[in-house]
C-alpha cells in the first residue's frame, strides 16, 4: 500500500494523495517557454545566455518522466523527487532517508546523491544509509534485480534503435550536408572529388563547433574576409555568420545607450523610489517606532518605552515566523515580503540598541536611587525604584533588579553609617578641644546660668542653661544622635524602611503589582532565594550591631585622637576614610570643621578635671544643661533600641535574643556612663550653688531671699531629668515596642542619693559661708566683667535702698540667711525630700533625720553668730552699770528714783536689734529678743551676786531698775527670764539685813508710783516693744514684779 501511493505521489508530482487545491505549477503550458511562471527571490541570480538561447527549447518528452523537478527557472529536469530502490528492496528511497532521520526533503544536493538519476550518484553513501543493515545475501539479490532492470532498459531502448536505424541515419546525413555547405560558403572549390558520404566524417565534423560571445571585441572581426559570402560561412574567422553585423549592431547599441540611457535609468530610479514610498507608507508605523521610544526614553516616558517595545518585538515576531512558515513550506518569499523583513530587522537593531542602553541607565539609576520614606500624602505613587523595577521587569532582564536593587541600598546604608559615625565622631572631638583649650567660665557666669530654671510654675529660658559654645556642643550632639537613631529621617529610620521594604518583598507583597514580563519571562525574578533572605537578614543584623556599637563606644571609650578625617584638604593616608556627601552631617563649607593639618586644635590640657574622661560631656558644662540634653538623647536612644528590637529579625542561633540582650546593654552602660557623668558635674555645681544668693528679698516672701526657690527649681529640673535618664520612660511611649530599659541598679540609686543629699549639704554650707563671708571671695570675680551677666547681681547691692537690704552688713545677712534656712527646713527641704522619694521609689529616712539635725546644728551656729556680739556687748553695759559707784545713789527722802543709765543704755540697744530684725526678717524678731531679754536677766543675777552686801538705796535701785526692765520687755519674757527674775530677788535678798528689807516694804508703794510713771513716760520711746494689741498674753509673765517684792517682803 505504501508502495503504491509513493508511485501515485512521484508520478503526479504531488505532496499529497488528498490535495486541497490545485498546484500552481500545473497552470503552466509547456508547450511555450515564454509563458513559464517568472519566480523572484530575495537574491535572484543572474544567468548569461548566448545569443541563441531563443533558439533553444526545453525537450518536452521532460513531462513524460513522472516525478520529474523543477529548477529555479521553472525549467523541469531528469532528476525525480523521489525514486524506488534501484535494488528492489523498498518502494521509496526517500521514506527510508526520512526514517533514517536524514533531512532530504529540505536538502536537494543530498537527496541527489540517493537517487539513481541524477549524476551526483554515490553508490557508496546510498549502500551505507539505505542498506546499511542488508545482509550479503540481500544484497547479492538486489544485484540481481539491478541487472535485470538494465537488461530489461537495453533491450527497450536496442528495439527501438534497430525499428528507426534507417530514420536516423537520413536525418544525420542531412543534417551533416547542411552544416557542411554553411560552414564552407564562400570557401574555394576543392580540386579533388568529393568523398562519399561518411558517418564518421559527420560525426567528427559536427564536433569541431564552437561558440563565443555575440559581442567579444577579441574575434577579429576586423579581419577582411576573402569575400562577401564568406561573412556568412558558419566558421570561427567569420564568427559564425555574424561578423558582418556586429559592428553595426555595436554601433546601434552604443547610440541606444546614448539616447535612452538616462530615461531608461531615471525610469528604473523612479521606480525604485516609488517601491520605497510605498513600503514606508504601509510600514510608517514600523519606521515610528526608533524615534518615539528614544523621546520616551528622554522624557523617562516608561509606559510608552514599555508600549514602543512591545510593537517593535511583535513586528519582529511577525517577521521571524515569516521567514519560518517559509523555510518550513519551501516557498520563496515575495520581494515585499524581502523588503519588509529587512527594514523590521533594521528597526529591531535600532530598538534593540535603544533598550540595551536603556536598561544599563537604569541599572545605574537603580544603584544610587536612595531616598527616605515619602510622606503620608504621597504613599499612593509608587516608588522611584519599584517604578524601575517594574519597567526593567517588563522589558526583561537577565538579573534579579530586586535583588539588584536591595543589595546596592545595603551598601549605601553600610557606608552611610560608617561615615556618619566617623564623621560626628571627630567633629564633637574638635568642638571639645575648642571648649577645653578656652577659658573657663565666671562665678558670674555660672550664677546666670543656674539662675535660668524657671521656678513657681514658670518656664525656664533653655537658651540659657550654659554658655553659647556649651550649649552648641550639646546640641551638635544631640543632633548627631538624631541624624543616626531618628526613625524619623534619620539612618536607623531608612535601615528600618530597608527591613521593612525587604521583607515586603520576601513576603511577596510588594510583587503583587509587578509585571512578569514578555512570556512571563520575568516570573522567576518575583521570588527571592532562601540564601538571599538569609544574607539580607545577616545584613540588616549588621547594620544594627555597627550602630549600636558606634554609640557604646562613643559614651564608654575616653575621646579620640585621630581628627583627620576633617583634614581640608584630606591627606592621602589609609587611615582616613572617605566620606560620601550623602553621609555629611554638616556642610563642608562650615569653618568649625575645615583646617588645615599644620592648624588642626590641639588636644585639651589634661589638668585633671573630671570631663577629660567623658567624649560626650562638654569642658566645663555644668549639671543643669548635662541633664537637660542627656535626658533627650537617652530617650532618643532608648527608642531607638527598641526599635532596633522590634524589628523582630530571625532568631537563628540564638542571634534574635542575643540582639535584645545587647540592645539592653546598650541602654543600660550609656545611661550609667550619663548618671556618673552626671553626678561629677552635680557635685561640681553644689559647690558654687552658693552664687545663687544675690541678696534680694522674694516677691513670694519677704523675709527671705530668692535663694530657697532657686535651689528648689534647680534642684527639681536636675531631679526631673535625672529620672528620664534612669528609667528612660519615654522610649517605651510607642504602642508594641519592645522593652529594652531594665530598671536601674542599687549602685546606681545610691550613686544618686549619695549626690543628692551631699548637694543639699554643700547647698546649706554655701548658705553659712555667705552669712559670715559675704562676696569677700567672690567680689574680684564679679566686679572685673561689667556685662549683662553681673549686672543683676551688682544692682542688687548697689540699690540695696529699693531692696531693703545692705548685703554689706553681716547681720543682715545673718538674719536673712536664718530667715531662709527656716523657710528651707520647714517647706523647701522636706518637699524636695519627698519629691525625690517618689521620683526615684526609695526612702531617705537616715538621710532626713541627718539633714534635719545638720538643719538644726547650722541654725544655732548662725544664730549664735548673730546674737552673740549683742549680747556680749548688752553683758558689758550691764556689768559696768551695776558696779559702777554712782549705781545707787542715795535720796533724800520724797525724792523720785530714776533707772540706771544702764537700762536706757540695753533698752536702746534692743531698740536697734528690733529694728533691724522687724526690717530684715521680722518672723525673728520675737525669737531673738527673747533670747536677749534671757540674756539680760542672766547678765543682771551674775552681776548682783558679784556684791556681798545691799543696802536699802542698793535694793531699791535694783528692783527699780529690774522691774522696768521686765516692765517694758514684757512681751518677750519667757518662762527662763521670769525664773531669772524670781532668783534676782533671792539673791538681793540673801545679801541684805532685816532692815533693809523692813524699810523697802515701806518704799514699795513710791517705787510702784515711780514704776506707772516711768511706764507711761516711755510708752512713746519703748512703743517697738509693746505686744501687738491681739488679746493674747504672755504665759507665766507676773502682772508685776513690784507685788512679788512686796508679798515676798510681807511674808
Amino acid at each position: 500500500m505504501a508502495a503504491t501511493e509513493a508511485k501515485l505521489q512521484n508520478y503526479y508530482n504531488i505532496s499529497t494523495l488528498y490535495p486541497s487545491e490545485w498546484p500552481a505549477e500545473k497552470d503552466v503550458s509547456s508547450d511555450d517557454d515564454e509563458d513559464l511562471p517568472k519566480t523572484s527571490t530575495s537574491n535572484p541570480v543572474r544567468r548569461s545566455k548566448s545569443r541563441y538561447s531563443v533558439l533553444e527549447r526545453s525537450g518536452s518528452y521532460r513531462r513524460t518522466l513522472p516525478g520529474a523537478e523543477k529548477t529555479r527557472d521553472g525549467l523541469e529536469n531528469l532528476v525525480q523527487k523521489d525514486e524506488s530502490d534501484p535494488l528492489g528492496a523498498f518502494p521509496s528511497v526517500v521514506q527510508v532517508l526520512r526514517q533514517r532521520g536524514l533531512p532530504v526533503e529540505d536538502d536537494t544536493k543530498m537527496r541527489n546523491r540517493f537517487l539513481l538519476s541524477s549524476t551526483t550518484f554515490s553508490p557508496a553513501l546510498f549502500l551505507s544509509q539505505v542498506h546499511n543493515d542488508d545482509s550479503t545475501d540481500q544484497l547479492l539479490r538486489g544485484l540481481d534485480f539491478l541487472s535485470r532492470s538494465i537488461e530489461k532498459k537495453s533491450a527497450s531502448l536496442k528495439v527501438l534503435v534497430e525499428s528507426n536505424f534507417e530514420r536516423f541515419v537520413r536525418a544525420k546525413a542531412t543534417i551533416d550536408n547542411v552544416y557542411n555547405e554553411m560552414r564552407e560558403q564562400g570557401a574555394a572549390e576543392p580540386e579533388s572529388p568529393k568523398r562519399p558520404h561518411s558517418r564518421h566524417t559527420s560525426k567528427s565534423a559536427s564536433h569541431g563547433r564552437s561558440t563565443s560571445g555575440p559581442l567579444s571585441p577579441n574575434l577579429g572581426s576586423n579581419k577582411p574576409l576573402p569575400s562577401d559570402k564568406k561573412k556568412n560561412a558558419l566558421v570561427k574567422e567569420s564568427e559564425y555568420g555574424v561578423a558582418g553585423i556586429k559592428a553595426p549592431l555595436l554601433e546601434v547599441a552604443v547610440k541606444a545607450e546614448e539616447v535612452w540611457g538616462p530615461a531608461l535609468g531615471g525610469r528604473d530610479k523612479e521606480e525604485t523610489l516609488k517601491a520605497i514610498l510605498s513600503s514606508m507608507e504601509r510600514n510608517r508605523a514600523l519606521f515610528e517606532i526608533g524615534a518615539s521610544l528614544q523621546d520616551a526614553i528622554k522624557r523617562k516616558d516608561h509606559e510608552t518605552i514599555v508600549e514602543d517595545y512591545t510593537r517593535a518585538r511583535k513586528y519582529a515576531d511577525d517577521a521571524r515566523s515569516m521567514v519560518e512558515s517559509a523555510n518550513y513550506h519551501r516557498k520563496p518569499l515575495a520581494d515585499d515580503q524581502v523588503h519588509q523583513i529587512i527594514v523590521t530587522a533594521r528597526m529591531w537593531a535600532d530598538v534593540d540598541g535603544q533598550i540595551d542602553s536603556f536598561k544599563r541607565d537604569a541599572w545605574r539609576t537603580l544603584t544610587g536611587m536612595h531616598f527616605n520614606k515619602q510622606q503620608a500624602m504621597a504613599e499612593d505613587k509608587p516608588e522611584a525604584y519599584m517604578e524601575l523595577i517594574s519597567i526593567m521587569l517588563e522589558l526583561g532582564v537577565e538579573e534579579n533588579p530586586i535583588w539588584f536593587w536591595l543589595l546596592s541600598r545595603y551598601d549605601f546604608l553600610k557606608n552611610k553609617i560608617a561615615a556618619t559615625c566617623e564623621r560626628s565622631k571627630v567633629e564633637i572631638e574638635i568642638l571639645r578641644r575648642h571648649l577645653g583649650n578656652g577659658e573657663k567660665p565666671t562665678l558670674s557666669m555660672l550664677a546666670l546660668h543656674l539662675r535660668s530654671v524657671g521656678s513657681q510654675g514658670r518656664s525656664g529660658d533653655p537658651g540659657k542653661m550654659d554658655s553659647a559654645k556649651v550649649l552648641e556642643f550639646w546640641e551638635h550632639v544631640l543632633g548627631s544622635m538624631n541624624t543616626l537613631l531618628s526613625t524619623q529621617g534619620g539612618v536607623l529610620g531608612e535601615v528600618v524602611e530597608y527591613w521593612d521594604t525587604a521583607r515586603s518583598f520576601i513576603d511577596g507583597k510588594a510583587q503583587k503589582n509587578l509585571p512578569i514580563g514578555i512570556d512571563g519571562s520575568s516570573r522567576q525574578h518575583h521570588r527571592l532565594s532562601t540564601d538571599g533572605v538569609r544574607e539580607l537578614e545577616k545584613g540588616v543584623i549588621e547594620l544594627i550591631n555597627v550602630i549600636r556599637e558606634h554609640i557604646f563606644s562613643f559614651f564608654s571609650d575616653p575621646p579620640i585622637d585621630d581628627i583627620s578625617l576633617l583634614f581640608s584638604p584630606l591627606p592621602t593616608t589609609p587611615l582616613t576614610p572617605k566620606t560620601p556627601m550623602s553621609a555629611a552631617l554638616t556642610p563642608l563649607n562650615d569653618s568649625r570643621f575645615r583646617f588645615d593639618p599644620n592648624s588642626a586644635p590641639p588636644p585639651s590640657p589634661s589638668r585633671g578635671e573630671s570631663w577629660e574622661k567623658y567624649a560626650f560631656w562638654p569642658p566645663y558644662s555644668n549639671a543643669l544643661s548635662g541633664v537637660h540634653y542627656l535626658a533627650k538623647i537617652l530617650v532618643l536612644i532608648g527608642a531607638a533600641a527598641s526599635e532596633m528590637a522590634s524589628l523582630r529579625l530571625p532568631e537563628r542561633s540564638e542571634t534574635g535574643m542575643r540582639m535584645t540582650e545587647l540592645l539592653k546593654s546598650l541602654v543600660g552602660g550609656v545611661r550609667e556612663r550619663c548618671v556618673s557623668a552626671v553626678c561629677v558635674a552635680w557635685d561640681l555645681d553644689a559647690d558654687k550653688v552658693k552664687v545663687l544668693e544675690d541678696w534680694t528679698r522674694s516677691s513670694e516672701r519677704r523675709d527671705s531671699t530668692n535663694l530657697p526657690s532657686r535651689f528648689m527649681a534647680l534642684q527639681n529640673a536636675l531631679l526631673g531629668n535625672l529620672q528620664k535618664i534612669l528609667y528612660v520612660s519615654d522610649a517605651m511611649s510607642k504602642p508594641g515596642s519592645t522593652d529594652v530599659v531594665v530598671p536601674p541598679s542599687a549602685k546606681l540609686l545610691q550613686m544618686v542619693r549619695s549626690q543628692f543629699v551631699t548637694s543639699l549639704y554643700k547647698a546649706l554650707s554655701g548658705m553659712v559661708e555667705n552669712a559670715e563671708k559675704g562676696r569677700v571671695l567672690v567680689d574680684d570675680d564679679w566686679d572685673d566683667v561689667a556685662d549683662e551677666l553681673t549686672v543683676p547681681a551688682q544692682k542688687a547691692v548697689e540699690d540695696s535702698s529699693l531692696s531693703g537690704i545692705d548685703a554689706s552688713n553681716q547681720s543682715i545677712r545673718l538674719l536673712l540667711t536664718l530667715s531662709t534656712l527656716a523657710h528651707l527646713s520647714m517647706d523647701q527641704i522636706p518637699n524636695l525630700i519627698s519629691i525625690f522619694e517618689s521620683t526615684f521609689s526609695v526612702a531617705l529616712t537616715d538621710e532626713t533625720t541627718a539633714i534635719r539635725d545638720s538643719l538644726a546644728k547650722i541654725d544655732a551656729h548662725l544664730f549664735k553668730s548673730y546674737t552673740k556680739p549683742i549680747a556680749d556687748r548688752l553683758a558689758a553695759t550691764i556689768t559696768t552699770g551695776i558696779q559702777s559707784p554712782n549705781w545707787a545713789p542715795t535720796v533724800s527722802r520724797g525724792s523720785d528714783r530714776s533707772p540706771s543709765p544702764y537700762v536706757y543704755e540695753v533698752l536702746l540697744d534692743l531698740v536697734i536689734v528690733h529694728t533691724e530684725v522687724s526690717t530684715t526678717a521680722n518672723p525673728l524678731t520675737g525669737r531673738i529678743l527673747k533670747f536677749l531679754f534671757e540674756h539680760i536677766s542672766v547678765c543682771l543675777i551674775n552681776t548682783f551676786q558679784s556684791r556681798q552686801r545691799y543696802t536699802l538705796a542698793h535694793l531699791m535701785q535694783a528692783t527699780l531698775d529690774v522691774e522696768f526692765l521686765a516692765q517694758t520687755l514684757s512681751t518677750y519674757t519667757t518662762e527662763k527670764a521670769a525664773e531669772v527674775q524670781t532668783e534676782i530677788y533671792q539673791v538681793l535678798d540673801q545679801r541684805t539685813d532685816n532692815e533693809a528689807r523692813v524699810k523697802l516694804q515701806n518704799e514699795l508703794p513710791s517705787l510702784r508710783l515711780i514704776l506707772k510713771r516711768l511706764r507711761e513716760g516711755t510708752r512713746s520711746q519703748f512703743a517697738c516693744f509693746r505686744r501687738p494689741k491681739r488679746g493674747t498674753v504672755v504665759d507665766g509673765r507676773p502682772a508685776s514684779r513690784g507685788i512679788s517684792i512686796v508679798s515676798r517682803g510681807r511674808d
